[in-house]
């Protein structure tokens, strides 16, 4: 081989787990991702498996979507949410009995999601251990982010968070998977000068920036991205190519754009009478996405029907056009480097299947073609390059963004600038109590870790991305408070007027992700 590929798919949602209510909107986040991304990368992997192919990819499992995958609760609601998914396709079939073209994808819908719930079914509700088994047969590399994906430059002014964030994830990942993490995916690619430290101390040995946080490392590095560089206390860092990212991010030129896939926006949750979708609904009292989706990509207001035999020749033909560009790339860069390039391409997981419905067909056929059918290209993980090549130039990263213009407006702008100076204060309480408090036990030690998570769920670079982009702005501005108030309040209960266990017990019941959590972390 010519020079390597690394495919590397960071999978996270934020923690949404709400007991207090039998149905909640946003849980179908969770919902949806798994029925259209998580079980199918599952499928096509464990089919690489199956064929004896050697296509080894990195998946980044944020903690907090490992801890919903492993939730009772998110598990007995999911098989919910995905038996409607079955009783609305088998009624659409009624429905749509006249009409042919509608009718054959009613049945398509039927045949996906009962596929879904079988492979559901054959895993046993535990898609956690699926992707520990397929990483302990060498098949998949799994990697960590931070503990709830806060946008660690945000928290640069207060190191000890950066560290907590670090340390919990690491923490998180060895109960999941068995081991520790070896590499990380820095929330957004955002890299802080400094950060290198913590995971130093995590022993995490790897990251992942963006072109241009590499580009401006200091001093310049002699083979641009197509080899990662080490930081002055030798963690690696790997950036992001740009070819290969422009091709399937781009607007105007990505594949997802293509009008023959399907339209993710025209949802039958939305065209049907209200009252004939309601009981499918994610929440019963307005209009939402189903899953169920009729539609093409098209320009004009007139969409038409989806052709699941043409979308799926277009996923193959841009897996093939994919798959020349990199022989193409590989073959102008070899020989120019000392070792064979190196192609890192990060892309977020649910952009396969989620939001690019024929996603995951366009990876299946692109691993098959450049395991049969060429050998300049091979697979390889970030993790496993470095064991190959451990020499590497030492720069230090610029600072960097995959985000909107690169850098961090998309998480400091006129919409939730207001977040950051309560962080701040909450931020140097924690510390405090950290302090203060070394070694409690008992129910004050249960405060101390709650008070630690709620920081921790506060500080998720979630609620300020969905404040600006105006998707659901009440929820993350109501999520936000609601555990920056609960951490005030455990503070105030801590250090001053004593602890409410009642009350302790419904929190913890409620916010009840890292379990073992140390809040020591913040000294």
């Amino acid at each position: 081989m010519q020079g390597c590929l690394s495919i590397v798919l960071h999978a996270h949602l934020p923690f949404v787990r709400h007991p207090e209510h039998e149905k909640f909107l946003e849980e179908s986040w969770l919902f949806e991702a798994i029925t259209e991304t998580y079980l199918p990368l599952l499928q096509v992997i464990e089919g690489w498996r199956t064929a004896g192919m050697d296509a080894p990819i990195t998946l980044s499992l944020s903690p907090t979507l490992c801890t919903m995958l492993a939730d009772p609760l998110l598990q007995q609601r999911y098989e919910r949410h995905l038996n409607n998914l079955i009783a609305l396709a088998e009624k659409e079939i009624h429905r749509t009995h006249w009409d042919r073209a509608f009718r054959e994808l009613a049945w398509m819908y039927h045949h996906r999601f009962t596929t879904i719930r079988d492979a559901w079914d054959f895993y046993r509700k535990d898609l956690l251990g699926a992707f520990r088994r397929l990483q302990d047969d060498g098949r998949i590399e799994i990697i960590t982010t931070s503990a709830t994906h806060a946008l660690l430059p945000m928290l640069a002014n207060h190191p000890s968070s950066i560290r907590a964030q670090i340390l919990t994830a690491r923490d998180h990942y060895k109960s999941c998977f068995g081991r520790e993490p070896r590499g990380i995916w820095l929330p957004e690619c955002a890299y802080v000068e400094g950060v290198e430290t913590f995971l130093q101390e995590a022993n995490i040995r790897w990251f992942i920036l963006d072109t241009h946080g590499v580009l401006h490392a200091r001093p310049r590095p002699r083979y641009g991205t197509f080899a990662p560089i080490f930081t002055p206390n030798g963690i690696a860092a790997f950036g992001r190519d740009y070819d290969s990212s422009r091709q399937v991010w781009s607007q105007r030129e990505g594949y997802p754009g293509d009008p023959r896939y399907r339209d993710f926006y025209r949802d039958i949750g939305f065209d049907l009478d209200f009252d004939y979708v309601r009981p499918f609904l994610p929440a019963e009292n307005s209009r939402g996405f189903t899953g169920i989706k009729y539609y093409r990509i098209t320009g004009t207001a007139n969409k038409e029907i989806y052709d699941r035999g043409a979308a799926l020749h277009a996923a193959g033909e841009h897996a093939q056009h994919f798959l020349n560009e990199r022989i193409t790339q590989i073959s102008r860069l070899s020989g120019l480097l000392d070792r064979p390039p190196l192609i890192v391409a990060p892309y977020d997981a649910e952009l396969f299947g989620h939001w690019w419905y024929e996603g995951p067909e366009f990876l299946d056929y692109f691993a098959r073609k450049l395991f049969y059918d060429q050998k300049t290209v091979a697979l390889i993980t970030p993790g496993d390059y470095l064991h190959r090549y451990p020499t590497n130039q030492m720069a230090r990263p610029g600072a960097s963004t995959w985000g909107e213009e690169g850098y961090l407006r998309a998480w400091l702008n006129e919409k939730n600038e207001w977040i950051y100076p309560h962080l701040q204060i909450a931020q140097e309480r924690m510390n405090g109590l950290a302090k203060k408090y070394p070694k409690a036990t008992g129910l004050k030690a249960r405060a101390l870790k709650q008070a630690a998570r709620e920081l921790l769920l506060a500080q998720s670079s979630d609620w300020p991305f969905i404040l600006r982009t105006g998707t659901s702005p009440d929820y993350a501005r109501r999520r936000f408070k609601d555990h920056l108030l609960r951490f005030i309040s455990l503070h105030d209960q801590i250090t001053a007027t004593g602890i409410n266990e009642k009350w302790l017990t419904e929190v913890e019941s409620r916010d009840n992700i890292f379990p073992y959590v140390d809040w020591n972390y913040w000294k």
